[in-house]
C-alpha cells in the first residue's frame, strides 16, 4: 500500500504493551490485518495500522490481555474535521478559491515573441489601441480577429499566432528576414539628391539610380550634390524633352577628417556610503498602494526597488505586487584623479568613441590623439582620417536645365 493510499484512507500509530504483545502481533499478522513501523521501546511496542483495520483490534485485545492506546492520527479522515472546525480557516480557502476563480476568467498578463523590427513598445501601443489590455475579460477577447488585425497593421508581419496559457496572453509573431524598403515619393515631382555630409574625397562610388555628379577622386565640400535624381528624357532631335524623378541609389565613400577633443577635471566627486540604511515593505494591488509613511533623517540617499508579482500558479497571475524599497545614506567626497589615473579615463573616452564610430560601419585610416595636461585638469584632442558613407538624402535643388541642353544642341 503506497503511503498517499494510507494517508487518503487514514492510520493511526498506537502503542501496546501488556501480558503477550508478540502474540497480538501474530493473531493481527494472521488475520491479514496490516501493521507497519513495528518497533519496540523496552516493555512498549509502537507500530503503525490503517483506521479500518484498527476496529477489528478489541477482541485480539482482549484475548493476549494488552493495552492498546492511540498516540498519533494521521490522513484526510483526521485533518477535515479538524479543518471544519477552524472557521476562520474555511473563510479564508473559500475566499481564496473564489479569488483564484474570479481571477482566472482575466488576462492579467500579454507577452510578445518573436518580434524584432517591431518594438515592443509598438505592439503594445497598438493592443491598447484595439482594446486588449491586462485585466479584460477573457470572453471578450478574440483570437482569431486579432491575428488578422495584426498583419493588417504590420506588414512586416507574415505569420502571427494567439493563445491564452491560463491568465496570461501569447502572442507570437514571425516578420520578414529582410524589410522592405520605403520608397521615397516626392509629392511635387521633383525627385531626391544624393549630398555630400561633409568635406572630403570620394574613394568609391558605384551608382545604381540617377546620374551622377562626381567621380571617385573628386573633392567634394559639405552639401555638395553627387547624384542627382532627375534624368533626362531626350527628344529624336537630342534635346531634353522632360526629366524624370527618382530616388537616386548608390553606394558612395568619402574619405575625410574628424577631430575628437575630450576634457577630465582634475577633481571629481565620488559617493562614500555610511553604512546606514532604512528598509520599506508596500504592497502594489490594482490602482492602489500601501506603504508605510517614509520617515527619512537622510540628507543623502540611494534608494534600491525589488518587487516581484504574485502568482498563484504559474500560469495564474494576479493584479498584486510585493516589494521593498532601500534607502541608502551616503556623503560627498571631493577627490583628485592622479596622472594616472586621468590617462586611463581619458584612454576609455578615446576607446568608447572609436568603438562607436566602429559600429557605425566607419573605417578609421589613421588617428592622432595626444593627451595633455592642462591647470585644471587634462584634455585628449586630435585627428582622426576616416572613410564612410556620409551621404543623405535631400529634396532636389536642380533647376530645369532644358534650356542649357536646347542651347548646346543648337550650337
Amino acid at each position: 500500500m503506497t503511503e498517499w493510499v494510507k494517508r487518503l484512507q487514514g492510520y493511526v500509530k498506537i502503542r501496546v504493551w501488556g501480558f503477550a504483545p508478540q502474540r497480538f502481533i501474530n493473531l493481527c499478522s494472521n488475520k491479514g490485518i496490516l501493521l507497519w513501523n513495528i518497533e519496540k521501546q523496552e516493555d512498549v511496542y509502537t507500530m503503525c495500522i490503517g483506521l479500518r483495520s484498527f476496529y477489528e483490534l478489541r477482541p485480539i485485545a482482549r484475548k493476549t490481555k494488552v493495552r492498546v492506546v492511540i498516540s498519533e492520527r494521521y490522513g484526510l479522515p483526521f485533518f477535515v474535521p479538524g479543518m471544519l472546525r477552524r472557521k476562520a480557516f474555511l473563510a479564508g480557502l473559500f475566499l481564496a478559491v473564489a479569488f483564484w476563480l474570479i481571477s482566472s476568467l482575466f488576462v492579467w498578463d500579454i507577452q510578445v515573441t518573436g518580434n524584432y523590427q517591431v518594438t515592443d513598445d509598438v505592439f503594445y501601443s497598438f493592443l491598447e489601441q484595439e482594446g486588449i489590455h491586462t485585466g479584460m475579460r477573457r470572453s471578450e477577447l478574440n483570437i482569431g480577429e486579432l491575428e488578422k488585425q495584426i498583419r493588417r497593421k504590420f506588414s512586416q508581419v507574415t505569420w502571427t499566432s494567439g493563445r491564452l496559457d491560463g491568465t496570461r496572453l501569447v502572442i507570437e509573431v514571425k516578420e520578414n528576414d529582410m524589410s522592405v524598403p520605403e520608397v521615397v515619393k516626392d509629392a511635387a515631382g521633383e525627385g531626391k539628391d544624393l549630398v555630400a555630409e561633409c568635406n572630403g574625397v570620394i574613394t568609391d562610388m558605384i551608382v545604381r539610380c540617377g546620374v551622377p555628379k562626381v567621380s571617385i577622386g573628386s573633392e567634394v565640400a559639405k552639401g555638395d550634390i553627387l547624384v542627382e535624381g532627375r534624368i533626362p528624357i531626350y527628344a529624336e532631335d537630342g534635346t531634353v524633352r522632360e526629366y524624370r524623378p527618382v530616388t537616386p541609389d548608390a553606394d558612395i565613400v568619402l574619405e575625410h577628417t574628424g577631430t575628437f577633443q575630450a576634457y577630465l577635471p582634475a577633481d571629481y566627486i565620488r559617493k562614500k556610503y555610511t553604512g546606514r540604511q532604512k528598509t520599506f515593505y508596500f504592497i502594489h494591488f490594482g490602482d492602489r498602494e500601501w506603504k508605510p509613511e517614509k520617515k527619512m533623517d537622510f540628507l543623502q540617499y540611494d534608494s534600491v526597488l525589488e518587487a516581484c508579482p504574485v502568482k498563484a500558479l504559474e500560469y495564474l497571475q494576479i493584479p498584486c505586487m510585493v516589494g521593498r524599497i532601500t534607502y541608502r545614506e551616503y556623503q560627498k567626497t571631493e577627490y583628485y584623479y592622479t596622472v594616472s589615473e586621468a590617462e586611463t579615463v581619458l584612454q576609455k573616452k578615446i576607446m568608447d568613441f572609436l568603438e562607436t564610430l566602429d559600429e557605425k560601419g566607419v573605417q578609421i585610416i589613421s588617428k592622432d590623439v595626444k593627451i595633455e595636461t592642462k591647470r585644471a585638469g587634462w584634455t585628449a584632442h586630435g585627428e582622426l582620417l576616416l572613410r564612410e558613407a556620409a551621404v543623405s538624402l535631400v529634396d532636389s535643388r536642380a533647376e530645369d536645365t532644358g534650356a542649357e541642353d536646347l542651347d548646346r544642341n543648337e550650337d
